[in-house]
């Protein structure tokens, strides 16, 4: 058995289970900061009744996901000591701003938030979900300063050699020299906007789908309408500003910083001193790596990554073997991204066609349809994380640390393949108990909450 492998499987596993709520809470809470807003400014019930029945879902959602950060975090010292090592004296700051400043503030308001109202005034329990709101994307933040450092501590100079930023490498460790530049890498403040607005775009879709099985119950239901309209007046514009500027924006500063990276996602594997083709559609191989059935508009790459259709692009033939990441995995996560963001500008744009047509209420094949939607972003922001991940490798501090001299070297493989089952079981027990409690609430309507609450 690879212990560096079985390591890998670990990570991919705790961290994958944990990144399917962080979306979720970020998006919902932006959402409910609208909701309770609405009720409280314009003293309308059924808008206050929207913010009690997701507000339990949100808390159901958040718990679960404090619960398997924790798990995700302690890997960092069970699995991969020699990175833990190397990378301490970046990774401490980040990760102590995110705790002291991000998740003690969205905790403690959303306490007040859950537990507070009629007991404190509306002003004060509005603002108590925007303090949560931002909290939870302060958070985002500092995990994406943390995780942008590994991606780019650096960038390559005129000559073509790798420049550190603010950071030195003395006695086999990473040493911070200067925080705002380690904070404020090339590819911090894309990502960060990137990935907070995807999940916008998740929680909207996670609200418009449950809005739409309560309106397939309940054409009428008030609080269901106005959850929908909701979801469609944020979600529309975050599917569109996920895409363009913020992804590719993105692409772009991938395409400058990780080439390999860039040359992988887009299965650009002969360079091109000019026109580099945009690949739209091909199956790849890794052994030999070609692309089949390929569709491809030459010159778009070029235009797209530099603004320029004759700039030329390195290929995968420009690097090492050794440092090229896994072709298949990496070039599909990209095009499954892309392909799911592209749906999702589609189907909010035929919402709002419904919206403006006043068939939003009844047309029950749209309203199945979002329902079927809810899970694809939260997949989107799975192949996005596995696209930059995967991408990354072989490194995973790029150009200073590969993930094969990462591992704890004195955890024997045996160990590392029963803590994955062992978590592996615990995990699919949550989600079970997740699924069924959220299931439950759902069913129940947000009228029995109300009357509950």
């Amino acid at each position: 058995m690879d212990a560096v492998l079985l390591s890998r499987l670990q990570f991919a596993l705790t961290i994958g289970f944990h990144f399917l709520f962080p979306p979720l809470t970020i998006g919902l809470a932006w959402l409910l900061v609208v909701a309770e807003w609405k009720g409280w400014r314009n003293n309308d019930e059924d808008w206050t009744k929207v913010g009690k029945f997701f507000s339990k879902i949100f808390a159901l959602s958040f718990a679960v996901g404090v619960a398997s950060g924790i798990v995700m975090e302690f890997q960092f010292g069970t699995n991969w000591a020699e990175y833990s090592k190397f990378v301490g004296d970046i990774f401490g700051a980040p990760l102590a701003a995110e705790g002291v400043l991000a998740f003690f503030l969205e905790s403690g308001f959303l306490g007040l938030y859950l537990l507070g109202r009629g007991k404190i005034s509306k002003g004060w329990h509005w603002f108590s979900i925007l303090m949560v709101a931002v909290g939870a994307t302060i958070s985002a933040f500092w995990i994406i300063v943390a995780n942008s450092w590994q991606q780019t501590p650096g960038n390559f100079d005129p000559s073509g050699a790798y420049v550190l930023a603010g950071t030195a490498v003395e006695g086999g460790r990473a040493v911070m020299k200067d925080f705002w530049s380690v904070v404020f890498t090339s590819s911090t403040m894309i990502r960060f906007l990137h990935t907070v607005i995807a999940a916008i775009v998740a929680g909207a879709f996670f609200m418009a789908g449950i809005a739409a099985y309560l309106l397939r119950k309940d054409s009428q239901d008030p609080v269901a309408r106005r959850a929908m309209k909701l979801a469609i007046s944020i979600g529309l514009p975050a599917a569109l500003l996920v895409a363009f500027p913020t992804g590719h924006m993105h692409a772009q500063q991938v395409a400058h910083d990780q080439p390999e990276k860039f040359a992988a996602i887009e299965g650009l594997y002969q360079s091109a001193d000019s026109h580099a083709p945009l690949v739209l559609f091909a199956y790849p191989t890794d052994h030999p790596p070609e692309l089949k059935g390929k569709i491809e508009i030459r010159g778009m790459l070029s235009w797209m990554a530099f603004g320029d259709i004759s700039a030329p692009i390195k290929g995968l033939d420009a690097f090492k073997l050794d440092e090229i990441p896994p072709l298949w995995m990496t070039f599909v996560s990209f095009h499954n991204m892309v392909i799911l963001g592209m749906s999702f500008i589609l189907t909010m744009m035929w919402a709002a066609w419904c919206w403006r047509g006043q068939t939003l209420w009844t047309s029950r094949r749209f309203l199945m349809l979002m329902i079927c939607m809810v899970p694809l972003p939260l997949a989107a922001c799975q192949f996005g994380w596995v696209t930059a991940e995967v991408g990354r490798q072989p490194w995973i501090v790029y150009k200073l640390l590969k993930t094969a001299n990462a591992i704890s070297v004195t955890v024997p493989p045996g160990q590392i393949l029963l803590s994955l089952v062992l978590i592996l079981g615990v995990e699919l027990l949550i989600l079970w108990v997740y699924f069924r409690t959220l299931f439950k609430k759902v069913k129940a309507g947000p009228h029995a909450t109300a009357a509950a609450a």
